[in-house]
């Protein structure tokens, strides 16, 4: 074994894994231990912010969406907190939006769901863009930009769902309906 592995294997970085999915969460957190790190899940961002002061976390994944809050309030709690930590944010919400704003808030990467531990692993490790990522081949869908629009007005109107649907003309039951689905493949 090596020096590094020994000392990680002694002191494993703790991680905060804040996902309102329990079985999801038990999942990876097994995955995740097999790879290094002591977990700590959380299944609400009350839990996540009590857990994380207890653990005080080197590193966090966290859930786009936790029960109706988002998990963008999470990341910018955390680097509060603990200027250091390297969060990655998962999601099968995922969108341009919410992706620069996780970013912005400091997140270091932006993975959609289903993304296993080798994947989240090794965007942990990643200290870098990556100059070589091209742009898609075909523009998106008229569905998939709908859904980008959304977004975008939604975190313009810090995740208020009554202001979006005012702003976009549009009654808030459409929308939470609209919202409420997977975003479409591009």
């Amino acid at each position: 074994m090596s020096d590094a592995s020994e000392v990680l294997a002694q002191h494993p970085p703790a991680l905060l894994l804040v996902d309102d999915d329990e079985v999801f969460c038990q999942v990876l957190q097994r995955a995740l231990r097999k790879r290094g790190f002591d977990v700590h899940t959380a299944l609400t961002l009350e839990q996540a912010e009590q857990t994380a002061a207890r653990t005080r976390p080197e590193y966090a994944v966290v859930d786009l969406r936790i029960g109706q809050e988002s998990g963008l309030i999470m990341v910018a709690r955390l680097k509060a907190l603990f200027p250091d930590i390297r969060i990655l944010i998962l999601t099968g919400y995922a969108s341009i939006a919410t992706a620069v704003e996780a970013i912005k808030l400091g997140a270091i990467h932006y993975l959609t769901k289903p993304a296993d531990a080798d994947e989240i692993v090794a965007a942990f490790g990643r200290t870098q863009g990556d100059a070589e990522v091209g742009p898609a081949s075909t523009p998106p869908s008229t569905k998939r930009l709908e859904w980008e629009h959304l977004q975008r007005v939604l975190m313009e109107n810090d995740g208020n769902i009554s202001a979006t649907a005012r702003a976009l003309g549009m009654h808030r039951r459409t929308l939470q309906r609209k919202l409420g689905k997977r975003p479409v493949k591009e």
